[in-house]
C-alpha cells in the first residue's frame, strides 16, 4: 500500500470554494489560504442556527503509537457523505511537537486523510503559533511589570504563568529567567509547556467569539501576589493585545477530506493535559452546516471523553446523539501484558485479559447516557480469530460494533459503522445525555466523582501542596469551575504501567492549577508533564524537502 503522503499526492483536491459552498457558505464569509484552505469568518455562524446531530469519536487506552481515531473520524465521515448524508468533519489541528516526535504526522491516514496534510501537518494557518504569541506576550509582560517596580506587589516566587514552545523540548521544562544583571530583569524560576498544552489555546477553544475570547483572557490566573492575592491578565492589561493576536486564529479552518467532503480542523489543546477537542466554535460551524457533524476528542475515554462532555458540552451548550469508541486488537493486546512489538503476533490471551479496558471504556461512556459504537478499526496483519472474539464481546454485552477498514478502503471501508452511527443516532432519545457532577460540587467530590466513576479508582490522595491550592481557589471564588484531570493516557488509573481494568488504586493529586479563563480547573495527577520530549529516534530525522517543494517524512 502506498504511504499517506503518496496516496495525498495522488488525489486531485477540489477548490476550497467549492468545499464551502457544499455548505452554503457565500465567498463573502470564507477567507482562502491558498486554493485549499480557507478561514470562515464568525458572522457565518451568526446566520445559521445548529440543526446537525454531534457524533463524538473516542477510544479505549491506547499502545503509545495510537489507534488511529483521526482516521477511523475521517473515514466515518466518508462513509456518512457515502450514505448520503451531508456529513461535515471536525478535528483538532497537529502540534508539531508529536509530528516531529513519534507520529510524523497528524491527519488521519491511508485513504481516510485530511488535505492537504503537508500544509495541516507544517503550520497551517498559523493558529498555533499565534496562540502561543499571545501566551508569550503576556508572559513579557508579567516579567516587564516585575522589572519596572512591581506595583502590583506579585510575588515572583507564586507566578504561575509559562511561556510555550510549540515543539516537544524537555531542556525547558524548568529554566530560570532574568540573569545577566540588573538590566535583564528580575530573576525567578519559570519553565515552558507546548503550546497545545496552554491555557490560551484552551480559551480559543471555548470562547464563543471575540467578545468573549477577550472577556476569558482577562481571567487568566497568572500568579499571586505576597498578600496571596490573585493576579489576573485584566491587571497587566494584556487582554487587549493578547485577542488582537489571536484575531484570526478564532476564526474556524475549513479544510477537505480525502473523498473531497469539508472538514473543519481548529484549535488543538492536548487530552491527557487539556481537555482535548477541537474548538466550540467549529463544532458549531459544522453543526450549522451539516446533517452530522463528527469529531474527536483525545485519547480514552477516561481523558478526552469526558473532559468533551464535562466541559465543553456543558459551556457549549452541547447534546451528543452517539460515541463511537475506536479498539484495535493491537491495543487490547498492550493492554492484556503483550509487549510494544509484540502485539502484531497472533496472542488470543493476551487479547482475553486485555478486553475489561475495552469493557471500562463502554462503562464510562453509559454514564453519560450515552449508546457505545464499537468501531474496531483494521490493521494489516490482524488474525480474524481475535477480531472475531473482539466482535463476539461486544454483542455478548449488547454493544452495536463494527469493523472499520477505512486506512485501506477511505469511506467504503466504514460503510457498515456509518450505518451503526446513524441508527443510534436517530433513535437517541432527547434528554438522555447527562453530565457526570453538578458545577456547585466541591473541588474534592469533582475529582472523587470522576476517579471513581471513570477511572474505577478506590479514591484519592492529596499531597499538601495539592491540598493548599485547592483551599486557595476556593477561598477565590473559583470552587465551582468544572475540573480538567491531567493523568497519563496509557492506563486508567494515574500510573502508565498499570495497564488493562485496573483495581485497588488510588489517584495522586499533586498540584490543582486555576485555568480561570479557560473555565476550569487543570488537577495534576501522578507524574504527567505539560512539556513532551523527543524520542530517541524523532521522527523528525527522516524529514526532507526536495528543491521542487516534495515533502517527504510526513507518514
Amino acid at each position: 500500500m502506498k504511504s499517506d503522503i503518496e496516496i495525498a499526492r495522488s488525489v486531485e483536491l477540489r477548490p476550497i470554494a467549492d468545499i464551502a459552498g457544499d455548505l452554503g457558505l457565500e465567498a463573502a464569509e470564507i477567507e482562502p489560504y491558498g486554493r485549499h484552505m480557507a478561514k470562515v469568518r464568525l458572522a457565518a455562524l451568526d446566520r445559521r442556527a445548529s440543526r446537525g446531530r454531534l457524533v463524538l469519536v473516542s477510544g479505549i487506552s491506547p499502545t503509545p503509537a495510537g489507534e488511529g481515531k483521526s482516521t477511523v473520524s475521517v473515514g466515518l465521515a466518508q462513509a456518512l457523505v457515502r450514505r448520503g448524508k451531508r456529513a461535515v468533519l471536525c478535528l483538532r489541528e497537529p502540534s508539531l511537537g508529536p509530528c516531529m516526535g513519534i507520529k510524523g504526522g497528524a491527519a488521519g491516514g491511508g485513504w481516510s486523510q485530511v488535505l492537504p496534510m503537508e500544509e495541516i501537518n507544517l503550520h497551517f494557518t498559523g493558529d498555533i503559533h499565534a496562540v502561543g504569541a499571545a501566551t508569550n506576550l503576556l508572559a513579557a509582560l508579567l516579567d516587564n511589570h516585575l522589572h519596572h517596580g512591581n506595583a502590583l506587589g506579585i510575588d515572583p516566587r507564586q507566578v504561575l504563568w509559562k511561556r510555550v514552545l510549540d515543539m516537544n523540548d524537555r531542556a525547558l521544562r524548568n529554566i530560570v529567567v532574568g540573569l545577566g544583571g540588573k538590566a535583564q530583569g528580575v530573576p525567578r524560576e519559570d519553565g515552558f509547556q507546548i503550546t497545545v498544552a496552554s491555557e490560551v489555546m484552551a480559551i480559543l477553544c471555548l470562547a464563543e467569539g471575540i467578545e468573549d475570547l477577550e472577556r476569558r483572557l482577562s481571567q487568566i490566573v497568572v500568579g499571586y501576589t505576597y498578600a496571596d492575592d490573585p493576579v489576573r491578565a485584566s491587571d497587566l492589561e494584556a487582554q487587549g493585545a493578547m485577542t488582537l493576536l489571536l484575531r484570526k486564529a478564532i476564526e474556524p479552518n475549513l479544510v477537505q477530506t480525502l473523498e473531497g467532503g469539508a472538514a473543519f480542523v481548529h484549535g488543538g489543546p492536548f487530552a491527557n493535559i487539556a481537555h482535548g477537542c477541537n474548538s466550540l466554535l467549529a463544532t458549531r460551524m459544522g453543526l450549522a452546516t451539516g446533517e452530522y457533524c463528527v469529531t474527536e476528542a483525545g485519547f480514552g475515554t477516561d481523558l478526552g471523553a469526558e473532559k468533551f462532555f464535562d466541559i465543553k458540552c456543558r459551556y457549549g451548550g452541547l447534546e451528543p446523539s452517539a460515541a463511537v469508541v475506536v479498539a484495535t486488537a493491537r491495543a487490547l493486546k498492550y493492554n492484556g501484558g503483550a509487549s510494544r512489538r509484540g502485539v502484531q503476533a497472533p496472542n488470543p490471551e493476551a487479547l482475553e485479559r486485555g478486553l475489561p479496558n475495552l469493557a471500562a471504556h463502554l462503562d464510562i461512556l453509559s454514564r453519560f447516557g450515552m449508546s457505545p459504537i464499537v468501531a474496531l478499526n483494521e490493521f494489516a496483519g490482524d488474525a480474524e480469530v481475535e477480531l472475531r472474539r473482539i466482535e463476539t464481546f461486544c454483542e455478548e454485552r449488547g454493544v452495536a460494533v463494527a469493523r472499520a477498514r477505512v486506512h485501506a478502503e477511505g469511506g467504503a471501508g466504514g460503510l457498515e459503522l456509518a450505518d451503526r452511527v446513524i441508527s443510534t443516532a436517530e433513535a437517541m432519545s432527547p434528554g438522555s445525555f447527562r453530565f457526570l457532577y453538578p458545577l456547585e460540587m466541591a473541588i474534592r467530590d469533582k475529582i472523587a466523582t470522576i476517579a471513581r466513576e471513570v477511572y474505577g479508582a478506590d479514591g484519592v490522595e492529596y499531597t499538601r501542596p495539592a491540598e493548599r491550592d485547592i483551599e486557595r481557589l476556593e477561598q477565590i471564588g473559583l470552587g465551582t469551575l468544572p475540573v480538567c484531570i491531567a493523568k497519563t493516557q496509557y492506563s486508567l488509573s494515574d500510573d502508565p504501567a498499570r495497564l488493562g481494568r485496573p483495581r485497588g488504586f488510588h489517584v495522586t493529586v499533586n498540584q490543582v492549577r486555576p485555568s480561570a479563563g479557560a473555565g476550569f480547573l487543570v488537577v495534576l495527577t501522578g507524574d504527567i508533564m505539560t512539556m513532551p520530549g523527543l524520542p530517541k529516534k524523532p521522527a523528525a530525522e527522516g524529514m526532507r524537502v526536495d528543491p521542487d517543494g516534495t515533502v517527504h517524512g510526513l507518514f
